[in-house]
């Protein structure tokens, strides 16, 4: 994964409008734009705006069916990101965060 498709994955989900919707697709595959809009507090237009950015952080990928448009998560940038960025920090033994004074890590020095 580039430096630019990584932080396209977190630039994307760094919109809790864009981290709703891939639940939704998460708990349920395959959902219109109607569908995926149901409740939300932002409007039709809105909500494409946020698949538009989804889909181009390949967080997403569409499908038509007809005249419909079918959205599917796509969670290998996410596994991409979490193996190969989010794991470095696994190292970090969380003890020495605890020992810093309010619980901050100490720097380097």
């Amino acid at each position: 994964m580039s430096l630019s498709e990584r932080d396209a994955v977190f630039t994307a989900l760094a919109d809790e409008h864009r981290r709703v919707l891939l639940e939704r697709l998460r708990r349920s595959n395959g959902q219109t734009l109607s569908k995926l809009c149901e409740g939300l507090p932002i409007s039709r237009q809105a909500v494409t705006k946020h698949l538009v950015a989804l889909e181009e952080a390949s967080l997403i990928v569409t499908q038509k069916r007809g005249r419909e448009k079918l959205h599917f998560l796509n969670p290998v940038p996410i596994h991409a990101v979490a193996m190969r960025w989010l794991r470095q920090f696994d190292s970090v033994k969380l003890e020495v965060l605890g020992a810093a004074p309010g619980g901050q890590a100490k720097g380097p020095g």
